[in-house]
Order: C-alpha cells, then sequence, then structure tokens
C-alpha cells in the first residue's frame, strides 16, 4: 500500500506544510491521511491529496479560520466554498477599513501628545434631523448597559463618520447600532463620544417630532443638544468605548425575511426554558429559534432538544437559543413591518436588520444551551 502513498514526510516536503502542521490538521479533521499503519502510527496520504495540501497553504496564508478550511477543503469546486471565500475577502476588506481609521486615529493622538498646546481639536458641531435622531436613539437606548460595573458601557456612543453620525450601544450581550445622515461631520475619522444614559434619556424628551434641525456639540469633554431654543447640556466621561465592528463583522450563512409581528406574536407565547445565562449568572427565559432546511424561521415547541441537528439529506435544522426578553426588546426597538434575520450558527451571533436600513440593525449573542442527556 505504501507505493501507492505518499509519506507525511513527502507530503511535506512536496507542500511545504510542516510534519508537525500536517499531524495538527489531522487531529482537526481537516486534512486526514488515507492510512495510518497501526503498528507505527505513521500517516499515509492519496496522490490525489498534494492538491489539498497546497491549497491548504493558501487558505492558511489568508487567514481562513480552521472551520471554513474544512468546508472549502470538503467541496473546493462548490458553490459553498465561493460563498466561504467570498465571505473571508468581505472580513478582510472590513477590517482593513477599520485598521486605517484606526490608525488615522492613532497620528492624531500622537501629534496630540506632541503638540499639546497647539493640537487639541475644537469642538464639534453637528447638525441633524431630530425625527432621525428620535428613531436612531429608539433603535439603540434597549442595549445600553445597567450594571454599574461597567461604565464604559453605561452610555450612547456618539461616532461621526463620514456623511453620518452612527450611535452604538451594548451591554456586552446584545448591540445596538443606528446610524443617521448628519451635516458637519469631519473628512478624517473622528473619535467618538460616550453621552451617559441620563442625558441620553434627556435628549430623547426633548426631541420635537418632525424634521427640525438639532445641533450637537461633542467633545472637550461635554455633550450639548441645542433645537427650537431649547437646550441641554452635561459632561462626556472619558472612556474608551469597546470596538463594535470587531463584534458586527458578520459573516452568515443564512438570511431569513419574515413578518415582525409573527415573530413577535410567536416568542411571546412560545415556548421557553430557564437557563442561568443572564448578566452575573442569572436565571432567565431562553426562547430557541429553529431554522428548518425549508427556510422556515420557527419558535421550537421543544426548546429543550439538541439545538443542532441534521436530516438524513445532510441539511442543517439550525437552532440558535436567546434571551427571550433580549430578544423582544430587539424586535420592538426594530419595529418595521418586515425584519430580516442573518444567523450562522448555534454559537454564534444572530443578526436583526430592518430591510433598507443598512446601517440601523441589532446583534444578540446566543446562550449555549447544555448537551443534551
Amino acid at each position: 500500500m505504501e507505493s501507492e502513498l505518499h509519506s507525511i514526510g513527502e507530503l511535506a516536503r512536496a507542500s511545504g506544510l510542516g510534519v508537525g502542521t500536517l499531524r495538527y490538521y489531522d487531529g482537526a479533521e481537516v486534512l486526514t491521511p488515507a492510512w495510518v499503519d497501526p503498528q507505527t502510527g505513521y500517516r499515509w496520504y492519496r496522490p490525489g491529496q498534494l492538491a489539498d495540501a497546497r491549497l491548504l497553504v493558501r487558505l492558511r496564508r489568508v487567514g481562513l479560520p480552521l472551520t471554513d478550511i474544512r468546508a472549502v477543503l470538503a467541496a473546493p469546486g462548490g458553490a459553498g466554498a465561493a460563498r466561504v471565500l467570498d465571505a473571508h475577502r468581505r472580513r478582510l476588506e472590513d477590517g482593513l477599513a477599520d485598521a486605517r481609521r484606526e490608525l488615522s486615529l492613532i497620528r492624531t493622538m500622537i501629534d496630540q501628545r506632541e503638540h499639546p498646546m497647539t493640537t487639541t481639536p475644537p469642538d464639534l458641531r453637528l447638525t441633524v434631523r431630530a425625527d432621525a435622531l428620535a428613531a436612531a436613539l429608539a433603535a439603540v437606548r434597549f442595549a445600553v448597559s445597567g450594571d454599574p460595573g461597567l461604565p464604559a458601557l453605561a452610555g450612547v456612543l456618539f461616532e461621526p463618520d463620514g456623511p453620518v453620525l452612527r450611535l452604538v450601544a451594548t451591554d456586552r450581550y446584545r448591540m445596538a447600532l443606528a446610524e443617521l445622515p448628519a451635516v458637519g461631520t469631519p473628512r478624517q475619522p473622528a473619535p467618538g463620544t460616550t453621552v451617559p444614559t441620563a442625558l441620553v434619556d434627556a435628549l430623547r424628551a426633548l426631541l420635537p417630532d418632525g424634521p427640525d434641525d438639532v445641533t450637537l456639540t461633542l467633545g472637550s469633554g461635554t455633550f450639548r443638544a441645542e433645537t427650537g431654543g431649547h437646550r441641554i447640556e452635561g459632561a462626556a466621561p472619558d472612556v474608551d468605548y469597546p470596538d463594535h465592528r470587531a463584534a458586527t463583522r458578520l459573516a452568515p450563512r443564512h438570511r431569513v425575511t419574515l413578518s415582525a409581528a409573527d415573530l413577535r406574536a410567536a416568542v411571546e407565547t412560545g415556548a421557553t426554558r430557564t437557563l442561568p445565562s443572564g448578566p452575573h449568572g442569572a436565571d432567565c427565559q431562553v426562547t430557541v429559534l429553529a431554522l428548518t432546511p425549508d427556510g422556515r424561521l420557527t419558535v421550537t415547541d421543544d426548546p429543550g432538544a439538541d439545538y443542532s441537528v441534521t436530516d438524513d439529506s445532510g441539511a442543517d435544522d439550525l437552532r440558535i437559543a436567546l434571551n427571550r426578553d433580549y430578544l423582544l426588546d430587539a424586535l420592538r426597538a426594530a419595529h418595521p413591518e418586515q425584519l430580516l434575520l442573518e444567523l450562522d450558527g448555534p454559537i454564534a451571533p444572530l443578526a436583526i436588520r430592518t430591510p433598507g436600513r443598512t446601517g440601523t440593525y441589532s446583534v444578540l449573542m446566543p446562550v449555549r444551551l447544555p448537551a443534551p442527556a
């Protein structure tokens, strides 16, 4: 048999992968040998596996995750492999854009350290519409952290980004983002301002109905909003807000459009189970959403069942468990007629989007269900 196979050393030399690396990929079930000598444990590979090994070298070089490498090698010429590669390319492009933005901010911070008296940036004044700002605040307010031990998350991040103002809120279990057009945003990236929760709520009460202009002033440790002859102002803490881009760089395998009202009703009346998965391990009610092979998303009547199963045809019957209250909060905040849900797997974040509003959506972290007995 050995005469028809490549030894692990031969495959290593021909592919550029080290022998130790080939052993690792065998253990990870990425590139398994055709035969293992039962006496010596020595690995042997088919001649055709040299092409897989060389492809694996390229996939490693571009930083493809292990699970995606496994998917590509399983069917390198299929549509599934193309989707995996396209999703990874988008992640790389997003990561490069984020890196450029951060490097620009780093340069600004270095300049301010070197020349603190001359390079302190002036206050940034933006103009937005009152109704757009009210809608954006309503879309993110539910995700603000109420944990006194996390002061950096006790507010909404106001982040100028080109022609838009982005609002971000998170409590680590969920994240909500909203974008609205703004006049006066700088051409270069600017650091965001975290507006405390009390000031956010005062701003929501101040905003008039309709398209009136609102002037926002960010910077110098303060936040100010003015509209219709009224003004609110308060201190904005100097805190480092978490990097929301890393948490929202998603590559979903499934996108489902469905009625918002139907999903809310199903969650409100559907079965749940109690798990210690809330903040600080507190018990919470968990809803399990099931995506069937024919593309329907439902609230499963058996939330205690195994949540990642495969039918006889090999199609995934995906189940994802979520904190019920957090899910309902996100659905109420979206309040459109239609929703677009993006799913990847049972332990990957779930994105809830409103069709037509690209920059406004929420992300929920799943609850890991215990393994079935």
